[in-house]
């Protein structure tokens, strides 16, 4: 991502922050053993499981990344996004997710597992 930026390469740039944002939510997802490969539910999957322990601008920041990613991957449209500003909240992005990751242990784990079964089901 950087390097992109750095080159004034704005498609991919934009790009690969969505996509070390959407990972560092994967990895988060998959330590509780769950497998989610279809973004929007990823996205709100992860919503769900951490309202109340990440801000709801740390959601946000992540859907507008994705839609970010959409219009200079699909379409013609200019994004016109401060690269360098985009870099620094993707890096703090990925710092909160490692944060949250630390933070579980076997007991949370076991509660997002429990949640998850008693509101979405088996």
């Amino acid at each position: 991502m950087k390097v992109n930026a750095e080159n004034g390469i704005e498609d991919w740039a934009i790009s690969a922050a969505y996509y070390a944002k959407y990972f560092s939510v994967y990895a988060l997802l998959s330590n509780l053993g769950v497998k989610s490969e279809i973004h929007d539910c990823t996205i709100a999957l992860f919503a769900y499981l951490f309202r109340g322990s990440v801000s709801p601008g740390l959601v946000e920041g992540l859907r507008r990344s994705k839609r970010h990613r959409i219009e200079t991957q699909y379409y013609t449209g200019e994004v016109g996004l401060d690269l360098g500003e985009m870099s620094v909240e993707t890096n703090r992005f990925v710092l909160e997710m490692e944060k949250v990751l630390d933070g579980l242990n076997t007991r949370r784990i076991a509660e997002l597992r429990e949640k998850l079964k008693r509101d979405i089901g088996s």
